[in-house]
């Protein structure tokens, strides 16, 4: 569809046609029912782009469990350490949306409650160089380390293509994007987006 103005209400699956104008899209095999089961079509549409963004980074909420419904789209909630290979799975989700999976290899953490220690290993790769990265992750509770996601975030971001985030409570919804892309997709979600480093 064309670029259009935001209205007040807009039919559900005429945001997923403007969100997949921008590259995100439901991943292949999950369906607006799957949306509908989440949540009822009147609170898809009494927001335009609001919970649409939300759910769209999530993972879906019935059998068979483990299906996100983007690849693009992730709703990062920062209290989330609740067991020792967390961060193993932050990266994880972070080169997902950013399809960074061949540049960010052999990731590897590790959070000891009891003594109250953290680290984080993986390797990145650029071409035929690559690195190890070791960061030693400060423990907070049950609140990811911002400054460990951000370095995270630095080691992936290439291309012109950066990470923003969509303020959403105590998490964040993030993107990886094109500034331009950022920029139309932020007009849509009230001008919420900005770049994010953890």
């Amino acid at each position: 569809m064309g670029w259009f103005k935001k209205s007040k209400h807009l039919a559900l699956e005429d945001q997923l046609d403007a969100l997949a104008d921008l590259g995100i899209q439901l991943n292949p095999g999950i369906t607006i029912d799957d949306m509908l089961y989440s949540y009822p079509r009147e609170e898809f549409e009494r927001t335009p782009f609001e919970v649409v963004l939300f759910v769209l980074g999530i993972e879906v909420e019935r059998k068979p469990w483990g299906r996100y419904f983007s690849n693009q789209v992730w709703n990062f909630d920062a209290e989330c350490i609740a067991d020792p290979t967390i961060y193993t799975e932050i990266v994880q989700n972070l080169c997902r949306i950013s399809n960074a999976g061949s540049s960010v290899a052999e990731i590897e953490s590790d959070v000891d409650f009891e003594a109250n220690k953290a680290w984080l290993k993986y390797r990145v790769v650029r071409g035929e160089e690559s690195v190890i990265r070791h960061w030693d992750v400060e423990v907070d509770h049950d609140w990811a380390d911002p400054m460990a996601v951000s370095y995270v975030m630095a080691d992936i971001e290439q291309g012109g293509r950066h990470f923003y985030a969509k303020a959403n409570g105590q998490a964040s919804i993030l993107f990886y994007l094109h500034q331009n892309t950022a920029s139309k997709l932020s007009k849509l979600s009230n001008n919420a987006l900005v770049r994010s480093l953890g």
